[in-house]
């Protein structure tokens, strides 16, 4: 089910799709339904059609840029952790480097990347929508338990659209808006939707797909059920303020219970939610990215994050792989947020050989080192290839839940404090082995830090900041942001990153946002 290049605004938001024919062979016949299925889950998996992703075009997804690079969790590692205190890289590839400075511009390629790799899922989405209507299934006679599936299938490719839509909103603000009824290769270019009218597009969209949805725990693994858009519902509620102007703090909490009393539970052990077989006896996971080495050969997901975590005197076997990149590591305002004495097993940093302060941003040594991924299994051993990692990367796990709900309290929604304070400490009591991490109040500066200290590396760190006034701000610096190595307050425009130059000239309907 390949699509085609993405070479202008049209093309960039809603690729060439297959052609009539071929839709009407593929969808005509159940059993291809699965198949075109995965194609939506695999454009978060994968950056292109072969092993590695491809260097070039026709052979990775997106035109440009290498695969690799493209894959989608590899991007929002990128714009939502490279660019605070949580990560910084090493590597001087193009315009990399100026998203841990905050220099970046509108013609930043790897923000590019990441914009038409959202809107290429969205295409991805739409083309298969266009292809499941109730009249496109009478006509195909799909009946029984296939129409059943069908339309949780259909429901799934609602809310991975609506999922990427929302990293739209979150990222880009105003963005071009498309839906399955607006046909590839039209005369006109898409529109351009206002973030609060998309927000709204969003919310509505996950509120009529969760009911078609699967029950929670009862899909097949890595595959979206209704605690996942419930997990979505929640973490768009409690961002509504930045998003809207209002706060969504009771509805933020209404959809973490509906999350809790699902019968997730913590997964006893931190570090295994972070190995090669993660997939494995996980009752924390709600929805996640699944790599494999045999299936999802990527030179992103998990493989990235892994491979470009070892340098320098670390031995790259301990971590499962052939070999380290010498890329990403950590800075000393995230080190700082964890207790010297190591006791809580969350700051697992790499110290041998590396310095704390960063002088020079290229070297790997400077900068601790970070654990969080590996390519090793609960028992030891390695995963089933020494190159592609085979962790999975979490999207939503109830730690996260836990977290939103007790911040959505803190900010005035309607939630139980002590619960929230209970919360809290369950995920500390796994931290530190034992009850002598626990605390007996929170505020927000704290929830902020324990957000850091949970969920390091998972693709909301930038979002988070943003959210409590830190992210461009004077009130709270790193190493290096603003270009400067003890940090620098940044311009507030970058709290959203620019709509890529090359589409504000493709589509007259577009509006670069503010300061770019």
């Amino acid at each position: 089910m390949a699509l085609m290049s993405v070479t202008s605004c049209v093309k960039d938001l809603e690729r060439e799709p297959i052609t009539d024919v071929t839709s009407a062979s593929i969808f005509a016949n159940f059993a291809n339904y699965p198949n075109a299925l995965a194609k939506l889950y695999g454009g978060l998996a994968m950056g292109g059609q072969v092993s590695g992703d491809g260097a070039n075009y026709p052979d990775s997804d997106i035109n440009g840029i290498n695969g690799g690079f493209s894959q989608y969790t590899r991007l929002m590692y990128t714009m939502q952790e490279i660019s605070t205190d949580e990560a910084v890289i090493g590597w001087n590839d193009g315009n990399l480097h100026t998203i841990h400075k905050m220099t970046w511009d509108a013609s930043n390629e790897f923000i590019a990347a990441l914009y038409y790799r959202i809107y290429t899922e969205i295409a991805f989405c739409n083309e298969f929508l266009r292809n499941m209507t109730d009249e496109k299934l009478a006509s195909n006679g799909i009946t029984g338990d296939n129409l059943t599936q069908a339309k949780y299938m259909r429901a799934e490719a609602r809310f991975l659209r609506a999922q990427s839509y929302y990293h739209a909103l979150d990222l880009f603000g105003n963005v071009p808006f498309v839906k399955e009824d607006y046909l590839p290769g039209s005369v006109n270019p898409p529109q351009r939707i206002e973030r609060a009218a998309l927000f709204n597009f969003v919310e509505s969209e996950l509120l009529a797909c969760v009911n078609d949805m699967k029950a929670p725990k009862s899909n097949d693994y890595g595959r979206a059920d209704q605690a996942a858009a419930w997990s979505l519902l929640a973490r768009l509620y409690l961002n509504a303020e930045v998003y809207t102007g209002t706060q969504r703090n009771n509805d933020c909490i209404t959809y973490c219970n509906k999350v809790i009393g699902a019968g997730y539970s913590i997964k006893p052990n931190y570090g295994s939610l972070f190995l090669a077989d993660n997939n494995l006896n996980n009752p924390e996971a709600i929805f996640s990215v699944n790599f494999d080495g045999v299936n999802t050969q990527t030179n992103g997901g998990t493989t990235y994050l892994v491979h470009a975590a070892v340098g320098g005197s670390m031995a790259a076997s301990d971590f499962g792989v052939n070999g380290g990149w010498s890329g990403i590591r950590t800075t000393k305002a995230f080190v700082e947020k964890f207790p010297a004495s190591g006791a809580d097993k969350r700051g697992n940093f790499y110290t041998n050989g590396q310095n704390l302060e960063i002088n020079d941003l290229g070297s790997f040594t400077d900068g601790y080192a970070f654990i969080k991924f590996k390519n090793i299994k609960s028992d030891g051993s390695p995963g089933a290839d020494k190159n592609w990692v085979e962790a999975d990367i979490p999207l939503y796990r109830l730690a996260d839940i836990y977290l939103m709900y007790a911040e959505a309290t803190l900010r005035g929604g309607n939630g139980n404090l002590a619960t929230a304070v209970n919360y809290v400490n369950e995920l500390r009591q796994r931290a530190y082995g034992n009850t002598s991490g626990n605390v007996t109040s929170i505020n927000l500066d704290f929830i902020l830090d324990e957000r850091a200290r949970e969920l390091s590396w998972e693709l909301t760190r930038r979002t988070d900041l943003i959210r409590f006034g830190r992210f461009t701000t004077g009130d709270y610096l790193w190493p290096w942001k603003g270009n400067v190595k003890d940090g620098k307050a940044v311009e507030s425009f970058r709290n959203l990153y620019p709509i890529p130059a090359k589409d504000i000239v493709a589509n007259p309907n577009l509006v670069q946002n503010l300061g770019y």
